[in-house]
């Protein structure tokens, strides 16, 4: 009998001691899971595995915050072969994984940046995308992972604003509203099909920013000499990486060149922590934040992919 013609099983792993099966299948966040494990951001049953004998043919990873009953996002799958059993993996794992009539979370894949110039590469990304498709997801958007590193310059302030700490959260939950109008960020557009702006401005504080455990102290609202708001950084740290967690201008000051005024602040902040790095993410077309992350000296090491059921 050939490996091949071995029955499939489909299941997720025992326990941490089965890390090391799960990972043979090698993948940038392979290093990230015994500690995901222990702190609660995954469970061994979010792990699965489908297997023919002892040969890994395919795997599934959901990810969640820790606390969370029910994984966020599912952001590891890998086929080592056949794409058939990558599918065959996703049914039976998400069938499991997530709970009787809801949307199974986002797929999000980190890449390459340059993905699609390397044969080899991109087959692998197009096997992976076809067997999401095959069980009922849609290519989403794809997003530059950006990155400033120590000894990179940081633009000095250009004097035309005053940043002072957020003084409440509706102050900000205000602000962050006004950004959404005309907001270039397929995520939040997407928000905007579902709910008002409030409400996704709500969300978003509720259920990502207010659960980072940096110091609040860190976010800055940007505001002109007399006061008034201009927009807001949000430099944090998400339990893996410093990151620029959200920045915005609010359009009644758009057009004078302020987002760059503001995410110098907000990196300038981080780098005075005596960081390593500092992360950020934007939409490849939100050409007009990925110009200002460039002007900042942040590069893209990374791409990523992300894929929806709705």
């Amino acid at each position: 009998m050939t490996p091949h013609q071995l029955d499939l099983t489909l299941r997720p792993i025992t326990g941490p001691d089965e890390l090391d099966l799960f990972n043979l299948l090698p993948y940038v966040l392979n290093t990230e899971l015994a500690a995901d494990l222990a702190q609660g951001r995954r469970r061994p049953e979010w792990l699965w595995l489908a297997l023919r004998g002892d040969r890994v043919v395919a795997r599934a990873g959901w990810w969640a915050r820790a606390g969370d009953r029910h994984p966020t996002v599912m952001d590891i799958f890998d086929i080592d072969g056949d794409i058939d059993d990558g599918v065959r993996l996703l049914r039976t794992a998400l069938s499991a994984v997530v709970p009787t009539g809801t949307t199974p979370p986002e797929y999000g894949r980190f890449l390459p940046p340059d993905w699609r110039d390397h044969p080899h590469t991109r087959a692998a990304v197009e096997d992976r995308m076809r067997a999401v498709q095959r069980v009922g997801a849609h290519l989403f958007v794809e997003r530059l992972r950006l990155q400033w590193r120590p000894g990179t310059p940081v633009p000095e302030p250009g004097g035309r604003l005053a940043f002072r700490p957020v003084r409440d959260p509706d102050e900000l939950i205000d602000l962050m509203t006004l950004v959404l109008d005309g907001t270039l960020d397929a995520h939040s557009r997407d928000d905007l099909t579902r709910m008002t702006p409030d409400q996704a401005a709500r969300e978003q504080y509720h259920d990502e920013l207010a659960r980072y455990a940096s110091p609040r102290e860190w976010w800055r609202i940007a505001t002109l000499p007399d006061g008034e708001p201009v927009g807001f950084v949000i430099p944090a740290h998400n339990g893996y990486n410093p990151i620029i967690a959200y920045v915005g201008v609010v359009p009644a000051h758009r057009g004078h060149g302020y987002i760059h005024d503001v995410l110098a602040a907000g990196t300038s902040l981080l780098a005075a922590q005596g960081v390593s790095r500092i992360r950020a993410a934007t939409d490849v077309g939100n050409a007009p934040m990925a110009a200002a992350f460039a002007r900042a000296g942040y590069v893209t090491f990374e791409r990523q992919i992300d894929m929806t059921w709705r």
